[in-house]
């Protein structure tokens, strides 16, 4: 991996400046490397080079801090010219709102510290053969101590990045520090350009060694560490280039400090999961904006309008402008819906403490920000993939001839909406309304 020195963002305008320029310049070769499957190891490269990955750190690590309405910006632009490289910081920007949320002041001077000088973070999350997917099968195991006080540490190097291993404070001899990573993970989005991989594990501790709450943990292992296998398997229809495919874990080592509980994030109204959807929702926006563009460019360079429209144009046939209106409208309020989702998941997420709040209003922002972002998801989602669909509609036959490559817009919308099923989303929203229900703390609405 390419060695990169990061920039510093400071302001809100400049991330959003700078997510354009890059834009214009991953624009022209997205359909390209679409075709090809040419992995965007550049492009990556640039993306972190650019200091847009360091947005979120907060301040008093020496980040922008900026809120998760300008990140969904960022990466709208960024989706609008190609929706691959914008889906592969997706897990980056939420597993460092986990270390903000969760992770102790150790871990995230740390990590914080890694990702200001560019390194990348990729998700293993999600996994096959359980009845849902909310079964976690890969376990993380403590290794008992007893024999050498607790001290065993592990560190690599991640590629050409240097010397890497989660600071931490003293370790505590009474306890297990020590644990071995066991399991498969797939669709681990980004994990083809990694340096370290954020893997959800379940503590499989019956006797209790290891002094830790059950339940299911994040582990921020090094992408390079022994025993990890990142493979190139992602063969979907579309989002080709996001290398989401497998990664095995055999007897990875990893200590104490290298572990982060879930609970924390998930199981209180933090607005961890808004947070995660409203970036899911900038990807598809960006998707149906990037189409319409594409669209309109086609259809006044290219197509011929229909003989009975009688113009000379196809742009001036009046049931192509009809369509092209219809389209736009489709697109605006996916973006303006995007917008409110975008403040409500900015108050969900500021900082405060439950003790700040003894109205309760933390747990009402939480709520609102799931339910904002269920409503940009749907929208975002219905956009994408109906003005994708579309381009071919209104450019005619022309528009499907392989050289123009206009196929590839529909194929990563088809794909990437298939991410969390809108119909679940239309059920909280339901629930709300009629019943004051608030949606689940279960981290994906």
């Amino acid at each position: 991996m390419t060695v990169v020195t990061a920039e510093r963002i400071a302001t809100a305008d400049q991330a959003v400046r700078i997510a354009a320029e890059l834009a214009e310049v991953f624009a022209a070769g997205a359909a390209e490397r679409d075709l090809l499957r040419r992995l965007p190891h550049e492009e990556l490269d640039q993306l972190s080079a650019s200091g847009l990955l360091a947005i979120t750190v907060p301040a008093e690590f020496g980040g922008a801090d900026l809120p998760p309405s300008v990140v969904a910006e960022v990466v709208r632009i960024l989706a609008a010219a190609d929706p691959n490289i914008a889906q592969v910081p997706h897990s980056h920007f939420v597993y460092l709102n986990l270390l903000r949320l969760a992770g102790t002041r150790a871990q995230r001077e740390d990590l914080f510290g890694k990702v200001l000088a560019g390194a990348r973070i990729a998700n293993a999350q999600s996994e096959r053969g359980g009845a849902t997917v909310a079964e976690i099968a890969t376990v993380l195991r403590p290794v008992d101590d007893s024999g050498d006080g607790g001290r065993g540490r592990v560190g690599g190097t991640v590629r050409g990045r240097g010397q890497v291993g989660i600071a931490g404070a003293e370790l505590d001899g009474t306890k297990a520090q020590r644990f071995v990573l066991e399991g498969t993970k797939f669709y681990c989005t980004g994990s083809l350009y990694a340096d370290w991989l954020a893997v959800l594990a379940r503590l499989d501790d019956p006797q209790g060694i290891s002094g830790l709450e059950p339940g299911e943990y994040v582990a921020f292992v090094p992408a390079s560490e022994p025993g990890i296998r990142i493979v190139d398997d992602w063969d979907a229809l579309g989002q080709r280039t996001t290398g989401s495919g497998t990664v095995e874990f055999a007897s990875v080592a990893l200590v104490r400090e290298q572990l982060v509980a879930r609970s924390g994030a998930v199981r209180a109204p933090t607005g961890y999961g808004a947070f995660a959807q409203l970036l899911h929702a900038a990807i598809d926006t960006g998707i149906a904006r990037g189409a319409l563009r594409a669209a309109a460019e086609f259809v006044r360079t290219h197509s011929r309008p229909w003989f009975e429209a009688e113009v000379e144009h196809a742009a001036d046939d009046p049931l192509v402008v009809q369509r092209f209106g219809e389209l736009a409208v489709a697109v605006a309020a996916a973006e303006a819906t995007l917008i409110v989702a975008g403040t409500a998941v900015d108050a969900a997420v500021r900082p405060r403490t439950i003790a700040d709040d003894p109205v309760g209003t933390l747990e009402g922002d939480g709520a609102q920000a799931s339910i904002a972002a269920a409503t940009a998801k749907i929208l975002a989602d219905r956009a994408a993939n109906e003005v994708s669909a579309a381009i071919f509609e209104v450019a005619g036959t022309r528009s499907a001839a392989a050289e123009h490559r206009l196929d590839h817009f529909w194929r990563n919308a088809r794909t990437h909406t298939l991410h969390d099923p809108v119909r679940w989303k239309y059920q909280h929203l339901g629930r709300a309304v009629l019943h004051n229900r608030p949606p689940p703390l279960h981290g994906v609405i």
